[in-house]
């Protein structure tokens, strides 16, 4: 094998791979949040709660396509990981040619359906009249800059795939700095409003973007990406899709049933949503460990797997769900106590804090049953099962928590807290089933691989 900086998670300590793959990731991606975030942070402070509650409310809507785009990007992740542990350099290129190919096609159709479909989705949100025009322009503009998120996201995932956190952080570090110097020079110097966020965020995706492509394009490593050898190879993008497809089709859905609980929110006015959008980006940022160590198992999973050492994939399952569990029970000791603060930082209007308190408060410890259920997919996407995640994720997230909000609202008691509770149920369902779901199919068939590429 050429000489390569990519890192090799088949040797070594368990548990120091883990960290120092989740480490640079988890960073990388509280930097990429901080694209919407402080959108959030400059319009709540320096527009208007309308405005805030219009970003808040378009998140939904991004990410049924971001999602959907990152299940294909989960499972290109897998193959390439798999190749590369199994040292198989042929398909460890082609599989990188076809999904960076695949990704320019999904930029096209997406940036088409992103923008025809703005009005007819805040519409069936119920958003109400005060926010509505806020919310079509910020979208309008966020649409035009979608292929720079895409392809910086794909382009990172190769990556990650070959074990290198490191580059992506840095380019996300500095495109985030780009993008809250923009928000601030078009917001607060020249009074742009809305409009301005919106810019600053897609010209700070669309560097992230390009210096992702010169990466892979520049390098002499062995994942190095040539345009001339562009190709869509029919058997590496079924293998893609074998993983990819249930886990886009499974975020999708989610995000989906996402919008139906933000229609619930909007029916109790600007300063609820505007609360529930505060308390969503704090409980994005919750996520971001938890995001990282499932991130962190599919890798290290799918190497090892390929490199034939199944018995050390399953005690990296076990250590990185135990640590990430850990990590997030820290964080929402902090983030209770200190609920009136973070919700501050959005917005200074004392019905907004109010309600994105008792949101934080209502929620924030049962985010650790969502731990387990993103860890443990994570590492069952990395051997292959992408399937069962799916099925018991929209079960227990899109069914149950859409029957709990109907029999709710309808006949117990329509109250912003118990809405925002609907997020918790859906958690909580997950975790028992997923778990029992992993003893009985996994944990007691040590040797099982699904996914057999060639």
């Amino acid at each position: 094998m050429q000489k390569t900086t990519a890192k090799n998670m088949t040797e070594g300590s368990i548990i120091k791979q883990i960290i120092m793959f989740s480490l640079p990731l988890m960073l990388g991606n509280i930097f990429q949040m901080l694209y919407n975030t402080v959108d959030s942070i400059v319009v709540g402070n320096f527009v208007g709660k309308e405005a805030l509650a219009a970003v808040g409310s378009t998140t939904m809507i991004v990410n049924m396509l971001v999602f959907f785009f990152n299940g294909f990007s989960i499972g290109a992740g897998v193959l390439i990981s798999r190749y590369f542990g199994g040292k198989d350099l042929n398909n460890l290129h082609k599989a990188i040619e076809t999904t960076i190919s695949m990704t320019f096609i999904f930029c096209v159709l997406f940036t088409l359906i992103g923008s025809l479909g703005v009005k007819p989705m805040l519409r069936f949100m119920a958003t109400p009249d005060d926010v509505f025009t806020d919310a079509t322009t910020y979208l309008r503009i966020y649409f035009l800059g979608f292929s720079g998120l895409l392809i910086y996201n794909m382009g990172s995932g190769i990556l990650r795939a070959v074990g290198d956190t490191r580059r992506p952080l840095m380019f996300l570090v500095l495109t985030s700095i780009v993008n809250i110097i923009l928000d601030i020079t078009f917001v607060v110097g020249f009074h742009f409003g809305i409009e301005g966020v919106a810019y600053a965020t897609i010209i700070s995706q669309f560097i992230s973007a390009i210096l992702i492509m010169y990466l892979l394009v520049k390098t002499k490593d062995i994942y190095r990406f040539s345009f001339a050898d562009m190709t869509l190879d029919a058997n590496i993008i079924k293998l893609i899709f074998a993983i990819g497809l249930p886990a886009g089709i499974q975020s999708v859905i989610t995000a989906f049933s996402n919008v139906f609980v933000q229609s619930y929110i909007n029916h109790f006015g600007s300063s609820c949503m505007a609360g529930w959008s505060s308390y969503n980006k704090l409980d994005t940022f919750i996520m971001l460990p938890m995001s990282s160590m499932a991130m962190a198992a599919t890798t290290f999973v799918s190497q090892n797997i390929g490199a034939g050492k199944i018995k050390r994939a399953n005690e990296g399952t076990r250590i990185t769900v135990m640590t990430s569990t850990l990590i997030t029970f820290i964080i929402a000791v902090f983030l209770y106590v200190f609920a009136a603060p973070s919700i501050r930082m959005f917005s200074s209007d004392e019905s907004v804090i109010e309600f994105g308190v008792l949101f934080i408060r209502t929620n924030v410890f049962f985010l650790i049953a969502n731990c387990v259920n993103h860890t443990l997919a994570g590492a069952l996407r990395g051997r292959g099962d992408s399937k069962g995640p799916m099925i018991i994720m929209i079960s227990t997230f899109v069914v149950i928590r859409q029957i709990y909000l109907f029999v709710l609202t309808h006949y117990v008691s329509n109250t912003p807290k118990w809405v925002g509770f609907g997020y918790p149920v859906g958690w909580m369902c997950c975790c028992a089933i997923e778990v029992l779901y992993y003893r009985i199919k996994w944990a007691k068939n040590a040797n099982k691989v699904d996914l057999k590429v060639s």
